[in-house]
């Protein structure tokens, strides 16, 4: 992975975090969004580049520590979007009479339970976008040499 590679996957994922709180912030107003983002941090966007197959080299450009710090931020992020997910995204449920007298819409206290979990997700949102500014900045001063001994290594 090159660096100009690792630069746009770290700005995918703080575009793609950004746009998860807008998708939320519709659900909280009672729409409908395609498409949420999952629930599991390995499975999201992010995730799969984050935890995938260049960890080894993300984790030797960013270094281990603040790999582990990025980790925790971002497992931080999607346990209070399980929260909002749990409560806006009804589960599918089979047969008959679950479908007969499933409800279309939230209750108001539902909504009001999301919503002051979406005040927790903000400030966990804005704590992830900064750690991935931080490694923005790290790559950013990081030399394109660096980058390809490092994939040598691998």
């Amino acid at each position: 992975m090159t660096k100009s590679q690792t630069l746009e996957a770290i700005e995918k994922a703080r575009l793609a975090h950004i746009e998860q709180m807008k998708k939320i912030d519709l659900m909280l107003r009672g729409m409908s969004v395609e498409n949420p983002t999952s629930v599991s941090k390995m499975q999201c966007t992010f995730g799969k580049w984050l935890y995938g197959e260049q960890k080894d080299f993300i984790v030797s450009i960013l270094g281990l520590q603040f790999y582990e710090e990025l980790d925790r931020a971002h497992e931080a992020w999607h346990v209070e979007y399980a929260k909002i997910y749990a409560l806006l995204i009804p589960k599918k449920r089979e047969g008959f009479f679950a479908k007969v007298f499933q409800k279309s819409s939230i209750d108001t206290l539902t909504i009001d339970k999301a919503k002051a979990y979406y005040v927790d997700l903000e400030a966990n949102t804005k704590q992830l976008l900064k750690m991935l500014e931080k490694s923005q900045r790290r790559m950013m001063a990081t030399s394109e040499a660096k980058f390809h001994s490092t994939l040598k290594g691998l």
